[in-house]
């Protein structure tokens, strides 16, 4: 009985004239382009006078883009992180002169962004109404959110950011709503920012907004001071109502002008909840023209139908000192074709105020 001899691995069987094939290449199963992960060199960073005062989390965030708050926070308490080379804790606040040293992490490259046209960004840089080198006083359009998310690939921030791509610092001191135009404020150093913020939260900054809103508001209603709660629709949109259970909410109103079904009003918020103007005017009974959240069917429909195309809120004036001199200065914003448009429009209303 033959022995049977054992089988040859495929690759390891004679070639033509008696070579050996050279062994089979196994299937590259390197990552897409869009899965790789770049691995971070060890990083020393010296903390400049415009980032002192800062936590030590904070500064780390805003250097490690796209790496898990987690992590961040791993690597501070695993003494990773050191700050003029000795362990410290992550609310650590920073001082000029401070080095920082950054362990090697693993940041995931984000898939490349659409970025704002050319023209997209000549209109915003022809919206900037002041500029020093602290901050930006931008005019926004109505129609253009203030940043990207929630669908919108670019705001007026990341517009900004793509014109001016020698900044080392913007970002938005407040906000305004989508399809609310007027000035908005932008930091151009950290400093700037966190001196407008508190301005803000000790209420020394004046807005004042102009709204057309329905009907012929009451001289007598000069203030709505009603809490307002967020909550969320059943379709997940998230609105405001006024509530017991909201936070203490304060706007002041001023008609300016009376016209045939609706009156042009100052409002000047003293807290800054949101969608405030739009939930106050609307709980006195003048919501917005063209506010497609607040504003009942027929009247929106009525609007619409005399040619409204846009939410009728303009941040309309700003009063503030400026970071580092301290100086009072005053802004006005013009409206836009479509608000100014549609107030020509309308028929005043003879006498009155």
């Amino acid at each position: 009985m033959s022995r049977r001899s054992s089988p040859r691995n495929k690759s390891q069987r004679p070639g033509p004239k008696g070579r050996r094939r050279a062994p089979e290449k196994a299937p590259d199963r390197s990552p897409a382009p869009e899965d790789v992960e770049r691995q971070a060199r060890v990083q020393w960073a010296t903390v400049d006078d415009d980032m002192a005062g800062q936590r030590l989390d904070n500064f780390l965030l805003a250097r490690l883009r796209g790496v898990p708050k987690s992590m961040v926070y791993r690597i501070v308490r695993k003494g990773e992180v050191r700050v003029n080379k000795g362990r410290v804790k992550p609310d650590t606040r920073l001082s000029a002169g401070d080095v920082v040293r950054i362990p090697p992490v693993v940041q995931k490259q984000k898939p490349e962004q659409p970025k704002p046209g050319d023209r997209v960004q000549a209109v915003m840089e022809a919206a900037i109404v002041f500029e020093n080198d602290d901050l930006l006083v931008v005019n926004k359009p109505s129609g253009i959110a203030v940043h990207g998310g929630s669908g919108l690939s670019f705001g007026l921030i990341e517009v900004l950011r793509a014109s001016r791509p020698e900044a080392r610092f913007l970002e938005l001191v407040h906000r305004l709503d989508r399809d609310t135009s007027g000035l908005v404020m932008v930091a151009r150093k950290r400093s700037a920012l966190r001196f407008l913020q508190d301005e803000l939260r000790q209420k020394r900054i004046r807005k004042h907004y102009h709204a057309l809103v329905a009907g012929s508001w009451s001289s007598a209603c000069d203030r709505v001071d009603e809490p307002l709660l967020r909550f969320q629709m059943p379709n997940g949109e998230r609105r405001v109502r006024v509530s017991d259970e909201g936070k203490p909410s304060l706007t002041l109103f001023r008609c300016l002008k009376r016209y045939q079904g609706y009156s042009l009003v100052e409002a000047s918020p003293v807290t800054g909840r949101t969608h405030q103007i739009r939930v106050h005017a609307t709980w006195a009974g003048h919501p917005i023209a063209g506010d497609d959240k607040y504003m009942d069917d027929a009247s929106l429909k009525a609007f619409r139908s005399a040619g409204g195309q846009r939410l009728m809120l303009h941040a309309r004036a700003l009063e503030f000192r400026l970071p580092g001199s301290g100086e009072v200065r005053q802004f006005e914003a013009p409206y836009d074709d479509a608000f100014a448009g549609f107030l020509k429009s309308l028929m005043p209303v003879e006498g009155a105020e």
